[in-house]
């Protein structure tokens, strides 16, 4: 395989998009997952913002190698200058060092952020008149320190540097190229970075014709068992043939592409994203809360809220304040002595808010109004049994569990589900006293009378005036007749005195007026009592829909953006 077959162009714009949809989804995610699961995304990030926003005319290359493999003679021959250290002793290259072919100043950034030591830096500026370097304007060439050393502090130097550079080229010798150790630890990271990914067989010089040939095959087998098989295996020399020839052909080419820093940034992105897809591995929408779950979990806060209790109290208090308005004047007296049920509960008081209007049985949250900021008396309602509050609790439960699955045989991947249940609980504290001023900002219908209430109160005042009038009428009568006083002439209504019958007739209007009244009044109180349980288990839908379903819904919104925004990463 040639070099040149190796250099796959790059859309800039593409790979800014990509880095760009790789932060979005950390955005989204990040708090919804644990941390160290994004570790990796982040370091991409920063490491990709970096390098794009330095030179892009210069390519890194680092010579990575174990102890003895002869990288250092390497980057000395490639330099044509001595300028990292050789030996045999453990370690040799302590630090990283760098040759800049170009000018030193627009390279200087990058080296300060790769963090080679000012005094490790050269530069093969003045050689460029010469057309034998001028191919290798814009390379900056790195000698690694050996990554088997004995310092733990150079294995970390080695770990940081290859995270950093374009293209990394690994300098095996033919004692040690199938080293495990090498190959398990440090070859196979790169089985998804084969475009800046170069594999030197160096000191080939000590091996026959036949041999090099022999164990170069051999090496590149190795390397396609751990996916590396597309890698080129240059045999080299810093010393006797086969040189390095193959190896300098290769750098002009990738120098003057201008394409491994973006190439190395687009595997980065692409590693990241591989991590991550099983974070967001199946489809998901809000929708897929369905409305059965959502009933379910209003009825549940209805009835930890003593929706029914109110229910019962509304009729009660319709009947009380009904035969309070409709029944004889006395009758009403004794009864504007009673409580009123509903009083009892602080219910039933001036409205404070628009009636919700039913949709199917669940509302959507209501637009808040002025007066939805004014304070609300709490009622007096009895506090959610344990029972109550288990279903609450379960329900919610449901709501998450219902979200998790996603309309699909397989649920949402994890941590996704904890996440979701987290979000259906994240407001729990807060429901009773929602529920609390959601019944209390409920109009029950009951603030004001009734007209016909007033109609038929007016009656009975006229009955009982005319029943007051007959009773006034015969009272005088009476004490005349007790004074012994000429009696007064006394019309009649048929075979009765007429003080006898407007005294009756009264009496007997106002009882058969209340007689054929209370059959309404009953129709009446249970309408009332349907109308209030429809608005009281809205109101309950409202408050789960705003405390328990809405979270849950924006994490599965959080979700499906993140999903999409790895899609666009990828």
């Amino acid at each position: 395989m040639t070099v040149a077959t190796r250099i796959r162009p790059v859309d800039g714009e593409r790979l800014v998009s990509r880095v760009t949809a790789l932060g979005r989804f950390v955005e989204l995610t990040d708090g919804n997952v644990p941390a160290e699961k994004l570790d990796g995304a982040k370091a991409v990030l920063g490491r990709s913002g970096m390098r794009l926003s330095l030179s892009g005319d210069h390519t890194v290359v680092a010579l990575a190698g174990a102890t003895g493999s002869g990288k250092s003679s390497l980057f000395n021959k490639i330099a044509g200058l001595p300028l990292s250290p050789v030996g045999l002793r453990r370690p040799t290259t302590a630090v990283a060092h760098a040759c800049t072919w170009g000018p030193s100043a627009p390279a200087r950034s990058l080296l300060d952020w790769l963090g080679v030591p000012t005094g490790s830096r050269f530069t093969r500026e003045s050689a460029l008149d010469g057309d034998d370097e001028a191919g290798l304007r814009g390379l900056v060439l790195l000698d690694l320190p050996d990554f088997d050393s004995v310092e733990k502090e150079h294995q970390r130097e080695v770990d940081r540097l290859l995270e950093l550079v374009d293209l990394v080229v690994w300098v095996l010798d033919p004692q040690k190229y199938a080293d495990k150790m090498v190959h398990d630890r440090y070859l196979s990271q790169f089985r998804n970075h084969t475009d800046v990914t170069v594999v030197l067989l160096n000191q080939s010089d000590r091996l026959a014709v036949t041999d090099v040939e022999r164990v170069t095959t051999d090496l590149r087998n190795l390397l396609g068992t751990r996916g590396l098989g597309t890698v080129p295996v240059l045999p080299t020399s810093a010393i006797g043939l086969p040189g390095t020839g193959d190896l300098r052909a290769l750098l002009e080419r990738t120098v003057s592409a201008r394409q491994a820093a973006l190439q190395r940034i687009a595997a980065d992105v692409s590693v990241a994203a591989d991590e991550l897809a099983p974070l967001v591995a199946a489809p998901a929408s809000e929708a897929d809360i369905d409305r059965d779950s959502i009933r379910r979990l209003s009825d549940s806060l209805a009835d930890a809220a003593g929706v029914p209790a109110v229910v019962e109290a509304t009729e009660q208090a319709y009947l009380h304040r009904a035969a309070a308005a409709t029944s004889w004047p006395v009758i009403q007296w004794v009864r504007r002595v009673r409580p009123d049920p509903l009083r009892r509960l602080h219910l039933g008081g001036p409205v404070t808010s628009a009636d919700p209007v039913a949709s199917g049985g669940v509302l959507p949250r209501r637009r808040r109004s002025p007066e939805d900021d004014e304070p609300v008396a709490a009622t007096s309602l009895p506090g959610s049994t344990a029972a109550e509050k288990a279903a609450v609790a379960l329900a919610g439960r449901a709501i998450a569990e219902r979200a998790a699955a996603a309309g699909t045989p397989a649920q949402l991947p994890d941590p996704w589900p904890a996440t979701l249940l987290d979000a259906a609980r994240s407001r729990l504290d807060d429901v009773p006293d929602a529920l609390d001023v959601a019944i209390a900002r409920t109009d029950l219908g009951l603030a004001e009378q009734r007209r016909w209430w007033r109609m038929i109160g007016v009656a009975q005042w006229a009955g009982a005036l005319v029943a007051l009038t007959g009773l006034v009428w015969l009272a005088v009568r009476l004490v005349m007749f007790l004074l012994d006083l000429p009696e007064l002439p006394t019309p009649h209504a048929g075979v009765l005195p007429l003080p006898t019958a407007l005294l009756f007739g009264g009496l007997l209007f106002g009882l058969l007026l209340s007689i054929v009244v209370r059959p309404f009044v009953h129709q009446g109180a249970k309408r009332a009592r349907r109308s209030a349980e429809k608005k009281l288990r809205n109101a309950a839908a409202n408050v789960a829909m705003e405390m328990i379903v809405a979270p849950v819904r924006s994490k599965l919104k959080t979700y499906a953006f993140a999903r999409d925004a790895l899609a666009a990463a990828r």
